[in-house]
């Protein structure tokens, strides 16, 4: 410490320059003398050993009594020691400034800047009278005077100082900015004040003059607003002299979290409202300015504090409307087998060798996965599933139509070809039906291939169907692509339909062009309601309504073309003769 006391008076020395003048002396009051000891170097200071308790109000009308109370610190008194030691060890040694001895004045400012502005007047000038631009004392030249140990009284003395050209050490700390051992920031603002943290101390002067002293609160000036200064209120002990209730600097109550000021208009800023954060918005501290927004795929709570994960929407099948449609599908699929077995059983019956056997068994396989494809919307949509559900669903939905417009269209051909000279004889069997099927099947099959190539589904997070949460749905990728298979299906749809309905008059053999006819009226109202109530749903209800469509349109052509031959079949074998149907021929 003496090395570095050196280090600093050699400089304040040469720099110091003393202005001398005359003017007429003040007297400054009753102030303690300090601690002299003469030298031919004398450095001024200005302590706090003890801090002074106002016994008595100041009525500002005469000059004050000082019948006060003085509380001693202990531990500014050891700082006070170890500058008298630093002194003393400069003096004693020979190799420190040799031939030149010390000296310093130091006087008490108990905490109060009134004395510490007439210690440092008693420092300038020697002695106890104000004497301006002009030292009393001739031994001992003042080269530098270390200020008070507070903020306040360091200022004071600080523009003093300046005027008589005594170097500032402090003047020169604006840039200081580095970490302690302790990983405390250090630095000085603008104004050359150091920005740190502080704690509150409630000091609390117990009747035998001790103090206990108790942290109330904090300030950290790096904290986030609202968290900068933090105050126990409870925690502090007034002195019984203290009667006033504490101000308050608002006129409105502090808005919780959650909320947000709204300034009212033609008041002042203290006074606002308190309005809470818009949906998907969270304000975490009192008294926010503004709310913040959540991430794109967070949420606010309903207490709007804090942002939680949105919630993760898809179809499954472990909720009611999943389980209900896995359950119809394997219900619907099992009853599709059961008249498959009874159609294979009875397969010599004339009213199963007269609709097609063949093509029947085909158009039944089809439905029967066309009811299975359906679960493959259910669950959570992965790339793999995603490809699957509509291509899965346009290839066997192209074989099932297809089908019924080959069944159609082999029932005409057969009734015309009955007629005598008739040239459809040679196209009769069932080479026809299977071309139409295979042609159908192969120009679907072609779309769904350059659908793929192009632009195929994927797995799509859909954040704004749904608030607060995320719809897991498959994007079509190519929406022309997808209208077109729609639209191929479509096309087999409205020609078996038009080609049933005009058949529907053939014999009584024939007639089962009337249950086509009946069949696709339903399959084309199912999906004629299907397209507005699609695009008027959101989330994981539209796949819901697209497998619906489905199976209801799989059970019309299922329940239409198949429940009367069955009923045939097992409730009135009797009809099902050839000398039945040759006589009702």
């Amino acid at each position: 410490m003496a090395a570095t006391l050196v280090l600093i008076l050699i400089p304040c020395y040469i720099q110091w320059k003393t202005t001398e003048g005359q003017y007429t002396p003040m007297k400054y009051g009753h102030l303690k003398p300090g601690y002299h000891k003469d030298g031919d170097i004398v450095i001024g200071g200005i302590v706090t050993i003890s801090n002074l308790i106002i016994s008595e109000p100041l009525s500002y009308t005469a000059f004050p009594t000082w019948r006060n109370t003085y509380v001693y610190n202990e531990e500014n008194y050891f700082d006070y020691l170890a500058f008298v030691s630093a002194v003393e060890e400069i003096n004693n040694s020979s190799e420190l400034l040799p031939d030149i001895t010390l000296g310093f004045h130091l006087y008490e400012s108990y905490r109060n800047s009134f004395f510490a502005f007439g210690a440092a007047i008693n420092i300038f000038t020697g002695m106890d009278v104000w004497v301006p631009n002009y030292r009393c004392k001739t031994s001992g030249t003042l080269a530098a005077i270390i200020e008070g140990l507070q903020s306040e009284e360091s200022r004071q003395m600080s523009n003093m100082f300046r005027m008589y050209h005594y170097p500032q050490l402090h003047h020169y700390l604006k840039n200081v900015h580095f970490k302690n051992n302790l990983d405390e920031e250090i630095c000085f603002n603008e104004n050359r004040e150091m920005n740190t943290d502080y704690n509150i101390i409630n000091v609390v002067y117990l009747p035998n003059r001790e103090q206990h002293r108790e942290i109330v609160g904090s300030y950290n000036p790096y904290a986030s607003q609202g968290q900068d200064f933090i105050i126990n209120e409870k925690a502090i002990v007034w002195d019984s002299k203290f009667t006033q209730t504490p101000p308050q600097a608002k006129c409105s109550e502090s808005c919780p979290p959650g909320f947000m000021k709204l300034t009212r208009k033609g008041e002042p800023i203290c006074c606002f409202d308190c309005i809470p954060c818009p949906q998907g918005e969270i304000s975490n501290q009192s008294d926010m300015d503004n709310c913040m927004k959540c991430q794109v795929d967070h949420w606010s709570n309903h207490k709007r504090d804090t942002c939680i994960p949105k919630l993760i929407m898809f179809l499954s099948d472990e909720e009611a409307l999943g389980m209900a449609l896995t359950t119809s599908s394997i219900f619907f699929s099992f009853i599709n087998a059961i008249i498959l077995g009874i159609l294979i059983h009875y397969r010599d019956t004339p009213i199963v060798r007269g609709n097609n056997r063949d093509i029947s068994y085909i158009l039944l396989t089809s439905l029967m996965i066309c009811f299975l494809c359906s679960l493959i919307f259910i669950g959570r949509p992965e790339p793999v599933t995603c490809i699957l559900r509509h291509t899965t669903f346009g290839m066997i939905f192209s074989i099932s139509l297809s089908s019924i417009l080959a069944k159609t269209i082999t029932v005409v051909m057969a009734f015309h070809a009955t007629k005598p000279g008739s040239k459809l004889r040679k196209w009769m069997g069932s080479r026809i039906s299977y071309t139409i099927i295979l042609s159908c099947s192969l120009f679907q099959f072609t779309l769904c291939l350059i659908w793929l190539f192009t632009a195929p589904p994927f797995p799509y997070h859909n954040m704004q169907s749904e608030t607060g949460a995320i719809v897991i749905e498959c994007n079509e990728g190519s929406m022309i692509a997808f209208y077109c298979v729609l639209g191929f299906l479509g096309f087999l749809a409205g020609i078996g339909f038009i080609t049933a309905f005009l058949s529907r008059n053939l014999p009584h053999s024939f007639n089962e062009a009337k249950y086509i006819t009946f069949s696709m009226l339903v399959f084309c109202s199912v999906w004629l309601t299907f397209i507005p109530t699609y695009l008027s749903t959101r989330g994981k209800y539209m796949v819901a309504v697209e497998i619906f469509a489905i199976q209801a349109s799989s059970a019309g052509l299922l329940g239409c073309i198949f429940i009367p031959k069955c009923c045939i079949i097992l409730l009135w074998p009797d009809m099902n003769s050839r000398k039945y149907l040759t006589k009702n021929n």
